[in-house]
């Protein structure tokens, strides 16, 4: 019996490795990033990805990890997943230009998460009164260590509901 448990384990180890699932961090509709309007989410710059039209404005964490990045103006988070990926969730477009204003993030750098964990709160009426699209990109910052990431690119989504896949 030991040593079923043990090929079970190593069994687990080697799963949890070969893909990664990466859930909504916000309802809203999915759109392709390519059709973001700016280049550098468009053109994959910092990574491969997709875009959800939020219509909420309460971000949630999208997988168990740790916040390796917490921008002061509270307009994007970096996540670092327990399984290594980086993601980047970025509210809105240009949004920093807002210095803050109309955000309110919930976690720290360096702070543990688990999926579901609410990350930050935006007021997506404001922000776009005040002139801003909120199209939220979710980025994966190193997307070279995956040899294949699939991405949703339509439809209507939950928070928790699974977005992107990697494998390695």
């Amino acid at each position: 019996m030991e040593m079923e448990g043990d090929t079970m384990g190593l069994f687990d180890f080697m799963k949890g490795k070969k893909e990664n699932v990466i859930a909504a961090p916000v309802k809203g509709e999915c759109i392709p990033i390519s059709e973001v309007a700016d280049p550098t989410f468009a053109e994959e710059i910092l990574g491969k990805g997709m875009a959800i039209k939020p219509t909420e404005g309460k971000f949630y964490a999208p997988a168990d990890g740790t916040i390796s990045t917490l921008f002061p103006t509270g307009h994007a988070i970096g996540l670092t997943t327990s399984e290594g990926v980086e993601l980047l969730i970025h509210v809105g477009l240009d949004t920093v230009q807002l210095k803050g204003q109309f955000f309110s993030t919930k976690v720290e750098a360096n702070q543990n998460v688990k999926k579901g964990d609410l990350l930050l709160e935006a007021d997506l009426e404001e922000i776009k009164k005040a002139g801003y699209d909120t199209v939220t990109p979710i980025l994966i910052c190193n997307s070279d260590d995956f040899s294949k990431i699939d991405c949703k690119k339509e439809g209507t989504v939950n928070p928790g509901e699974t977005v992107i896949t990697c494998a390695v």
